[in-house]
């Protein structure tokens, strides 16, 4: 009876220390988030659940990589099965009895296998981290705690079942296999001596539980509590629509994010929810080639930043305890600068916006609007931007694309492509009852190579008798480079004038070649005013081979591969209907590439990249450029 008395104040005293512990540290961290801009409680809570259910539940951004998948599957499961075992083997310790509950041979047999699959599963993250050494993933004592934490987690619930069974003097079960395995190992020490090894391997599992659970939000593995909690209060709306900033108001002293604190309460969450897989940037095409950005050091570094500054700020130490984790910490996080002393300004831009990392992103984190935000303060706080970029942004404000060509050249393409006007291609002035404007974009208008897109689509829109017409001169820049390179300024100066142009000619449907415009103009501009319908041309082909309108006759034996536009695809999940208009011609064989879909690879051009192209000469074959 004494025995017992003791062991309930011994564990109510250890137990009641962990979860002060844990509390304090969460807490703590739960008070540098809230530094940031305030959260705005979501809305869309059905839509919220649903991916809620299937991105935690299911699995689905982890089975990308099916190996390691089916690996966490197997932990995450297995450690919801394994609380109901913890709180069996505490009560047999604690009062010796067990759970009371129908079918508790069954439960006893899911426990036993359950654990021994961790174990493989906690082998085989081991030979991939160290042995395979996959590039992506760190190596050291950090990421090597949590393997033994969880190796002897699972080893103390086989110890103790098996000296539980030798010390009651319980048969070999097949439905406990494991612990009966050990319990014949011992068969044959005193009652005394089992018992002993019964409570020294409780009380293991209890303190290792325990010591997880303080260590946990420490760690990356913080995840575990808050990438659900990011995942319900993800960004709901266009995927990777940008937030605007309020320009006309008189009391911001900056703009975009210069300090830790600027960011937004969900951003921060980013931060925490970070398991630190590397999966970001193992696919981001500015570090595979060689670039300074790696997606996955943007939010760790972010995250330290804030825990270092936060516990300036509120006095409230983020480590327990604090001789094992106060090292880590800045000695002057208060006077680095975010951008400078955090983040280069080299990292940010080289960023494409493909938004790969966030598609890859396990946890929901959000990469590209960070990068965004900072990049606002450079352009419109700081003044400060690559010398080519700021030349493009000038040559898109004086003559509407990033190369400084004569803005009354826009239209010489007709001439050039339609030299006896059999096409009859018509500016809206000349056409006013058209259906479709085809915004061409500066691409589309400029470039040689994109000026055979353009040529092609017009004929098809004639073959297809489809009434439409172009803007000419009056078309000016969409705004996607502007904004993705930070100037909100001026893509909301040319958002406006856009907008007043579709208005002055009762546009109700538009038409564009140009992923990044198709994206602009669908799911950014209507927040501005534009009301009118925004079709991508593969979209529209695709009706109309479908509606028997346009009907490949011609036979093309050739194998074809099909690039997807980060914009197109992973930003409007237009996937199927360019393949469905390959394969509706006779003869062609369409081949998927290794990285195709939401896994294809960045073309580098995308997300305000255009204006690094020029210096090259090589890449956008405009005219000026063939004088280089």
């Amino acid at each position: 009876m004494l025995g017992t008395l003791i062991q309930l104040l011994l564990f109510a005293a250890v137990m009641g220390c962990a979860l002060a512990l844990f509390w304090r540290v969460v807490y703590h961290r739960y008070l540098y988030i809230q530094l940031g801009k305030p959260l705005q409680l979501p809305k869309q809570l059905k839509d919220r659940l649903r991916v809620f259910a299937i991105q935690v539940f299911g699995q689905t951004k982890l089975l990308k990589d099916p190996r390691s998948g089916v690996m966490h599957i197997v932990i995450f499961y297995g450690f919801i099965i394994l609380q109901l075992g913890a709180l069996d083997l505490i009560l047999k310790g604690l009062i010796g009895h067990r759970l009371a509950f129908p079918g508790y041979d069954i439960f006893t047999v899911i426990q036993e296998y359950t654990v021994v699959l961790i174990l493989i599963a906690m082998g085989y993250a081991t030979y991939r981290r160290y042995i395979e050494k996959l590039k992506r993933l760190k190596r050291g004592w950090k990421p090597s705690i949590v393997v033994f934490f969880i190796f002897f987690l699972m080893l103390s619930v086989l110890v103790s079942g098996g000296f539980e069974r030798a010390r009651e003097g319980l048969t070999a079960s097949s439905y406990a296999p494991f612990s009966s395995g050990f319990a014949s190992l011992v068969d044959g020490w005193s009652h005394t001596a089992l018992s002993i090894g019964f409570y020294a391997s409780w009380w293991a599992h209890l303190l290792i539980l325990l010591a997880f659970l303080i260590y946990v939000p420490q760690s990356k593995h913080f995840h575990i509590i808050t990438a659900p909690i990011n995942i319900l209060l993800r960004r709901t709306g266009p995927t990777g629509k940008l937030a605007s900033l309020d320009l006309e108001d008189e009391t911001a002293e900056t703009f975009g994010v210069g300090s830790i604190e600027e960011f937004t309460q969900k951003q921060m969450l980013d931060f925490y929810s970070c398991v630190e897989c590397g999966r970001c940037t193992s696919v981001c095409p500015a570090n595979i080639t060689g670039k300074m950005l790696s997606p996955m050091h943007l939010i760790t570094k972010l995250r330290d930043h804030l825990t270092d500054k936060g516990a300036a700020i509120t006095s409230k130490s983020p480590w327990v305890p604090g001789y094992a984790f106060g090292s880590q910490a800045d000695p002057t996080p208060l006077e680095t600068e975010l951008i400078g002393g955090v983040m280069t300004e080299e990292e940010l831009w080289a960023c494409t916006t493909c938004r790969n990392c966030e598609d890859q992103c396990p946890v929901g984190n959000e990469h590209v609007d960070k990068i965004i935000d900072m990049r606002r303060h450079l352009v419109l706080t700081q003044g400060s931007m690559p010398h080519d970029g700021q030349r493009a942004l000038q040559n898109i404000e004086r003559q509407g694309n990033p190369w400084g060509i004569n803005r009354n050249d826009r239209i010489k393409w007709v001439k050039e492509v339609d030299p006896d006007d059999t096409l009859k291609i018509r500016t809206v002035k000349e056409e006013p009852e058209f259906e479709y404007l085809f915004f061409l974009g500066s691409m589309g208008a400029y470039d040689l190579r994109s000026r055979k897109v353009t040529h092609a689509f017009v004929k098809l829109m004639r073959e297809a008798r489809i009434p439409f017409a172009i803007l000419g001169n009056e078309e000016k820049n969409s705004g996607d480079t502007p904004r993705r390179m930070g100037n909100e300024f001026l893509f909301q100066q040319l958002c406006a004038d856009n907008i007043a142009t579709f208005q002055k000619y009762n546009v109700k449907k538009i038409v564009t070649t140009c992923p990044h415009t198709y994206h602009i103009f669908k799911n950014e501009y209507p927040e501005f005013g534009l009301t009118a319908e925004v079709f991508h041309h593969t979209e529209l082909l695709h009706a109309w081979v479908k509606e028997g309108r346009l009907w490949p006759q011609h036979a093309v034996h050739e194998r074809i591969t099909y690039h997807d536009s980060c914009y197109l695809g992973r930003y409007n999940e237009v996937y199927e209907e360019p393949r469905e208009i390959l394969k509706a011609i006779p003869g062609v064989e369409l081949v998927e590439q290794a990285r195709s879909r939401s896994n294809s690879m960045c073309c580098g051009a995308g997300g305000g990249m255009m204006w690094m192209e020029e210096k090259a000469g090589t890449r956008v074959n405009v005219a000026r450029t063939e004088q280089l």
